[in-house]
C-alpha cells in the first residue's frame, strides 16, 4: 500500500511545446507528483534559500531556476534564464503562492504575480494543475498523513496572448478562481 495517483486531464502537454504550468502548492510530494504528471522536460522556478538544505540542495540548484525574491536583480535574471529554457522546449512550472502556507486549514494561498508575468512576456499558455490530496497524504505536520490515492486534473490552457501586463492581475485572479473552484468543489 502507498500513493495511487488518479490523474484527470482536460490537456494533454505535449513535448517539445512550452507551457507556464501553475499548481497549488501544499506539501512535500507537489514537486513529485508534477514530475510524473507531466513526463516532459519542465523546470521549477523556485526559492534560492531552499538550495542550502543537505542533499536536497545539491539536486534543486541543478534542477530550478532559483530566485532571490528580496534581490530586484536576480527576480530579473529568472525572465532571462526562463527564455533560454522555453527556447530549449521546456515548460516552466511555478507554484505562485510562493510557498507552503504555515496555517493548514488555508485552502489556497494568494497568489504572486510571477508565473503570470513570466507567461504574458513569452506567450506562454497558463496549464493549471490542482493537487487535492497531497497535504493529507504527506503534510509538513510531522507524524500526520497516510498512504492512498492522491487526486490531480490538469486543467485545459489558458491562452495568454490578448493580455498585456497591466492585465496579469485579471489572469493572475482568474487562474486562482480555477484552482479554488476545483479544490472547493472536486470533479474527480
Amino acid at each position: 500500500m502507498g500513493f495511487k495517483p488518479v490523474i484527470k486531464k482536460e490537456f494533454e502537454l505535449k513535448k517539445g511545446i512550452s507551457h507556464m504550468i501553475v499548481a497549488n502548492h501544499t506539501s512535500m510530494i507537489d514537486i513529485m507528483l508534477m514530475l510524473y504528471i507531466t513526463k516532459y522536460p519542465v523546470v521549477f522556478v523556485g526559492k534560492k534559500e531552499l538550495s542550502n538544505i543537505p542533499l536536497f540542495g545539491f539536486i534543486y540548484k541543478r534542477t530550478c531556476i532559483l530566485v532571490d525574491r528580496n534581490d530586484s536583480k536576480s527576480r530579473r535574471n529568472v525572465y532571462k534564464s526562463a527564455q533560454q529554457k522555453i527556447n530549449q522546449g521546456y515548460s516552466i512550472c511555478i507554484f505562485p503562492e510562493g510557498g507552503v502556507p504555515f496555517d493548514e486549514s488555508i485552502v489556497l494561498d494568494t497568489f504572486k504575480d510571477g508565473a503570470f508575468r513570466l507567461a504574458i512576456e513569452h506567450h506562454l499558455p497558463i496549464v493549471p494543475i490542482i493537487f487535492h490530496d497531497n497535504k493529507k497524504r504527506f503534510s509538513y505536520t510531522f507524524f500526520s498523513g497516510g498512504p492512498g490515492k492522491i487526486r490531480a486534473l490538469i486543467h485545459a490552457p489558458l491562452a495568454t496572448t490578448n493580455y498585456s501586463l497591466e492585465m496579469k492581475r485579471e489572469l493572475k485572479a482568474k487562474t486562482h478562481a480555477i484552482i479554488l473552484n476545483e479544490l472547493e468543489n472536486p470533479s474527480l
